[in-house]
């Protein structure tokens, strides 16, 4: 960057502040040396003038209506506070008069107004003159109009489903088409060249305000021990300013009464963020002009990632519907209900001296729910999701693509300026990550802890009715209860977790220091998201892989920490479990974000208004009426991408278990970008508008997302379910020499599936509830393949244990290889960047070219042949007789 100014240092008086330093003043062409007591007089300060509010409300001009406000500074007058800390008020005015003259130095111009609803506020106007445009356009590459572009042309609908789209997409008399160009990195010496018929318009809003704000973010205004303090983060972090934001362009509800005003701000409530438009297509042109390409991006990439889950979930409902509508014939669950077979099967205790035996049909509408979920539709939604995550994938790069070539950020990697906090020098704190990681080992041991307590309490209390008439007792099992209760403990404690791990992400990225802000958002992405990942998914994990897994046998169960014994799963596995938790998890993220999100901000600016309106019915300047919405913060987007991401993982890692994820996943989005579109629109201040090529770390999260899926209900579908058990029993163990039936059945299945213990070899601590009333029993059942009693190999596991093993290992083997192989194929299959749009993108870049070449040959010939007139008039001149 060029160095546009000199330093020059003030020390402070106050040398007992830890913040003590020297002022930093800077002036083009020439040094500033005040003495110190000149300092009280403020005239070596460089600061704005006072005006008065001249009564337009949609005004986003200076008070002489001709410079356009392109970033409003907020501060609270120090002398007009009720308590004055004399020393601290005195050090924040000058830091901050230092900055405001060091703003004026570098070419803004500066413009104080005081609120009209609270003297103490100062309003502080900033506009950058044509020049100051010019040259940081320059330095920060940013790409500007050679001349209109005609090849451009966005698809368009066409032949039978014209009507149709039409209807789905934005009124273009509403929201016009923009007008594309040639564009070109900026250069004031070939100023010429570019397409500046008005320069009031050249750089639009958006540009302006980030040519500001970087100006903002970069100006220094003191040095402490050789480290440059700088930029108005800072200075808003530490409360010298209030606030800092670029301008709405107008009301939300109605347009501006300057009819230069183009009004965008209605135009994307009206169009986009309005209930009524929720069937539309977005606004995507206007919507990145407005905000900027990165916020863009993102609405782009949610829209499509919705329309994408509208196949995703038809399938799941299909495959949803499919086990609903069988469920009736689902042979196991019958034996389950049935009173001559589970009505008479006693099972074992699930753990120590409390629980009793009870009989296997209080399991009956479990089993029956179960039936919908674990069936053979559950298989074909689950490899069907594997193919579906890599089409999503690798369309979605082709439109992104498309959307670079569009929105001209094809080159934006080599245009990317360096963050200021890295151009600075600066000292930290190193966090240690296993401290943290270890926090969430402890939450997972706590709920299990939980659930082996509660399942305790429930066993011990519930089982008074054992014929299953009772209602109460028909519905809230000592499982469901345990399921249900455990899994809303589950999420507060992740909701909980969610703001420890977002501060320590933080501190280890500021930590690293990137150099761009592009490098800072894919390093804190991936730390954000490792830690959310063991967060929200180590419950299902959990449910999923191990619980169930390694309980031993009742004679020899296995104990946790030597001390809890091992949570058992339902005689039908933990698949309902599983679902259970995912559903929890899932809706009660989405309740609780769109409170966080929604409401919260919908209530802060409701009290707000309440407050700035009571008594008083004076009209408010715009700048006035932003300040009072809701920051979004650097990092709002950053949690937009992280809650959409959380909810891919559950789309994908577990649908196996929950094949109606996707229409959740849908109709959640659906109302997403609306809810978010309403939120920028109406409830927050206008963002500084970024630039961005693509999603970022976001992209490299879902692949490996999709990877992992693949793994994961390739093992649900072998561990968890039981669909694997009731496939071998089916070919292998119902028919001779393993079975007794002549033909092929799932009858006997629960009977073969449960293995048989001596209550006799119960040790004493294992034994059941002596108050138990099934009467006196000999064995009961459990849920494994051993041999039973007395058997030469007693309670070792059997030869259809082994089968099963081997089976389920086979399979998990076949699926990955035949999905891995299909979606390699689609992956090659389908290139991240369609042959139309490269071919465009490459004679774009070659006409652009061209024509830079062409202006600089006509500049070229234009000089020699002003050259050459002037040889040929000066040789005239020699050869012309001279006068007598």
């Amino acid at each position: 960057m060029k160095k546009m100014s000199r330093n020059v240092l003030l020390q402070m008086e106050e040398e007992e502040d830890d913040d003590d330093g020297d002022i930093v003043l800077e002036n083009l062409g020439q040094t500033i040396v005040p003495d110190l007591g000149s300092l009280e007089s403020q005239h070596d300060f460089r600061t704005p003038e006072f005006e008065e509010f001249n009564g337009k409300p949609d005004s986003l001009f200076f008070n002489d209506g001709q410079r356009r406000i392109d970033f409003v500074l907020v501060y609270e007058d120090e002398s007009r506070k009720e308590t004055n800390k004399k020393g601290t008020n005195e050090k924040q005015r000058r830091k901050r008069q230092a900055y405001e003259s060091n703003l004026i130095c570098h070419g803004l111009q500066l413009e104080a107004t005081r609120s009209v609803l609270d003297d103490k506020l100062v309003f502080v106007k900033v506009h950058a003159p044509w020049e100051v445009l010019c040259t940081y356009a320059e330095i920060m590459h940013i790409k500007l109009p050679l001349k209109p572009n005609d090849l451009k042309n966005r698809s368009s609908a066409f032949g039978t489903l014209n009507w149709f789209t039409k209807v789905l997409s934005v009124d273009e008399s509403i929201i016009k088409p923009e007008q594309e160009f040639f564009t070109a990195p900026f250069e004031k010496n070939r100023m010429n060249d570019f397409y500046i018929v008005d320069r009031d318009a050249f750089f639009n809003p958006a540009t302006r305000s980030r040519i500001v704000y970087f100006i903002l973010s970069r100006v220094k205004y003191q040095v402490i021990n050789n480290v440059s303090k700088f930029g108005i983060n800072r200075l808003v972090n530490s409360g010298i300013y209030k606030a800092a934001f670029p301008l709405h362009d107008c009301k939300f509800r109605r347009q501006s009464e300057d009819p230069s005003c183009p009004n965008e701000r209605y135009l994307l409530y009206r169009e986009w963020a309005h209930p009524r438009s929720i069937y539309k297509k977005q606004p995507l042109d206007l919507i990145r002009k407005y905000y900027g390409e990165k916020i863009g991006i993102y609405f782009a990439w949610l829209g499509y990632y919705t329309q994408m889950l509208l196949l995703a979930a038809v399938v799941g409902v299909a495959c949803f519907l499919y086990g609903y509508l069988n469920q009736d014939n689902c042979t196991w669950s019958k034996e389950v209900c049935h009173p001559d077979i589970g009505g008479k099967i006693i099972m074992c205790p699930q753990c120590d001296r409390l629980c009793p035996f009870w009989k296997l049909n209080i399991t009956c509408e479990s089993s029956k729910k179960l039936c919908i979920f674990d069936s053979f539709g559950t298989l074909v939604f689950a490899v069907f999701m594997g193919v579906w995550v890599t089409l999503f994938l690798e369309f979605w790069k082709r439109r992104q693509a498309e959307l670079e070539y569009e929105w001209d950020t094809v080159e934006l990697q080599q245009e990317e300026q360096a963050r200021p906090e890295y151009e600075a020098r600066c000292t930290h704190v190193v966090i240690n990550e296993i401290t943290q990681i270890l926090l969430i080992i402890a939450s997972v041991i706590g709920i299990i802890v939980y659930r082996l307590s509660v399942f305790i309490v429930f066993s011990a209390k519930l089982p008074k009715n054992i014929n299953g008439t009772d209602p109460i007792q028909k519905y809230l099992t000592p499982q469901t209860a345990t399921s249900i209760t455990a899994s809303i403990i589950s999420f507060i404690i992740i909701m909980i977790l969610n703001t420890i791990y977002e501060k320590v992400a933080i501190m280890i990225t500021n930590f690293e220091l990137p150099r761009t802000q592009t490098d800072y958002e894919n390093s804190l992405t991936m730390k954000m998201f490792l830690f959310q990942f063991v967060n929200y998914y180590s419950s299902c994990f959990y449910i999923a892989f191990f619980k169930g897994k390694f309980v031993g046998y009742p004679g020899d169960p296995v104990y946790w920490l030597g001390k809890y014994r091992n949570e058992e799963c339902d005689p039908g596995g933990c698949l309902l479990e599983l679902t259970t938790q995912l559903t929890i998890i899932m809706g009660g993220k989405a309740i609780w974000n769109n409170i966080q999100e929604v409401l919260l901000p919908w209530i802060m600016n409701l009290i707000g208004r309440f407050h700035r309106v009571s008594g008083s019915e004076k009209i408010t300047p715009r700048w006035e009426q932003d300040y009072h919405l809701q920051p979004m913060g650097k990092l709002g987007l950053f949690y937009e991408y992280l809650e959409m991401i959380i909810q891919f993982g559950f789309v994908t890692l577990f649908v196996a278990s929950f094949p109606l994820a996707p229409l959740l996943a849908l109709v959640n989005n659906i109302l997403e970008i609306r809810v978010d579109a309403w939120k920028l629109t109406t409830q927050f201040r206008r963002l500084v508008p970024e630039k961005a090529q693509d999603i970022g770390a976001w992209q490299p999260i879902m692949q490996g997302i999709a990877i992992l899926a693949v793994v994961t209900n390739a093992m649900i579908i072998a561990f968890t379910s039981d669909m694997i058990p009731r496939l071998v029993y089916y070919w292998s163990f119902s028919v001779p020499p393993y079975g007794d039936h002549t033909s092929y059945t799932m009858e006997g299945y629960i009977n073969n599936t449960l293995s048989i213990f001596k209550v006799a070899d119960f040790k004493n601590k294992s034994k059941g509830n002596p108050y138990s009333d099934l009467g006196n029993h000999t064995t009961c059942r459990y849920r494994d393949f051993r041999y039973p009693p007395g058997h030469p190999q007693e309670y070792k596991h059997n030869i259809y244990y082994w089968h099963v093993i081997a089976a389920k290992l086979a399979f998990i083997i076949v699926m990955e290889h035949v999905i891995y192989s299909v979606k390699f194929f689609i992956s090659y299959a389908i290139p991240d960047v369609s042959k139309r749009t490269k071919s465009k993108i490459q004679r774009e870049k070659y006409l652009t070219q061209k024509l830079l070449h062409e202006n600089h040959l006509k500049d070229m010939t234009k000089n020699m042949g002003v050259i050459a007139e002037r040889m040929i008039e000066a040789v005239d001149n020699n050869l012309r007789p001279k006068s007598e």
